[in-house]
C-alpha cells in the first residue's frame, strides 16, 4: 500500500468489482479508454483475477486510489504499456466525478511517480492527453511532465476530430 496524506493506493481486489463495473461503464471516461461498449462483470471478474500478475510479466499495474478517511474507493491510476529495456510506461488517472478537483489526482500522481522511480527504477513515464482536457494537462505539467509533441486528429468525437498533447516526465539520476 502506497500512503500518503489524504489518499492511499492499494493493489485491486476481488471486492473491487462493483466499483469498477460503475467506473469502466461510465460512457463520460469511454473517449480516453478508447472503449465503445460496457463490460460485463465476467469479464472484469476475470480481469480482477488475473490483476496480481507481476508488472514485468502483463506490463501494466493498476492501482485503486482510496480516502485515507474511510478507505473508500474514489478512482485507479494505471502504469501501463510497460517497457522493459527501456524503462518507461504510459500513466493515467480516472477519478470519479463527485471527487474531482480535490487534489485526489495530485496526491495519486505524486504517489506514483516516486512508486516509479524509486520502487520500479523506471527511467520515464508518458500520457497522453486531448487539448480541451486542461484540467489534466494542469496535473500533469504541475507534477514535472513536459510536452514533446502533438498528435493531429487523434481521437474522433461526437463533434469532429481532436488532437491530443503528448507528455513525458523523465526521472534525472544526479548522482552520475
Amino acid at each position: 500500500m502506497l500512503s500518503a496524506g489524504p489518499i492511499f493506493l492499494r493493489a485491486l481486489e476481488p471486492g473491487d468489482l462493483d466499483f469498477l463495473y460503475v467506473l469502466e461503464n461510465d460512457p463520460s471516461l469511454w473517449a480516453v479508454s478508447d472503449t465503445l461498449a460496457p463490460l460485463s462483470r465476467h469479464v472484469l471478474t476475470e480481469y480482477l483475477s488475473h490483476a496480481a500478475a507481476d508488472f514485468y510479466e502483463v506490463r501494466q499495474l493498476r492501482l485503486v486510489i482510496c480516502q485515507a478517511e474511510d478507505g473508500c474507493a474514489v478512482g485507479t491510476i494505471d502504469l501501463f504499456g510497460f517497457e522493459p529495456r527501456h524503462q518507461r510506461a504510459g500513466v493515467g488517472i480516472t477519478v470519479v466525478a463527485g471527487k474531482r478537483g480535490r487534489g485526489v489526482a495530485r496526491e495519486a500522481l505524486t504517489r506514483v511517480l516516486d512508486y516509479a522511480r524509486d520502487t520500479l527504477y523506471l527511467h520515464q513515464l508518458h500520457c497522453t492527453i486531448a487539448v480541451t482536457n486542461t484540467a489534466s494537462r494542469r496535473l500533469f505539467e504541475g507534477a514535472g511532465f513536459r510536452q514533446v509533441g502533438v498528435r493531429r486528429d487523434w481521437l474522433r468525437t461526437k463533434n469532429g476530430w481532436e488532437d491530443v498533447l503528448e507528455l513525458q516526465c523523465v526521472f534525472r539520476d544526479d548522482t552520475a
